[in-house]
């Protein structure tokens, strides 16, 4: 599991990014790859996924 923190997630939207903790590189999430509730700031865990326009966090639930 990649581990890294919500930079941004707007709830209405139902998507945001997740700032990796290793890589600083950052992912796009949508609110169907999520676990558990986030919002920004939160420490999380994560699976990448291949999608439309490269890597997206699946299975995203707090650390």
């Amino acid at each position: 599991m990649n581990k890294g923190i919500v930079k941004f997630f707007n709830e209405s939207k139902g998507y945001g990014f997740i700032k990796d903790t290793e890589s600083s590189k950052e992912y796009f999430v949508h609110v169907t790859g999520l676990i558990d509730e986030i919002k920004e700031n939160d420490e999380v865990e994560y699976e990448l996924q291949e999608g439309r326009k490269g890597l997206n966090a699946v299975n995203v639930k707090l650390a």
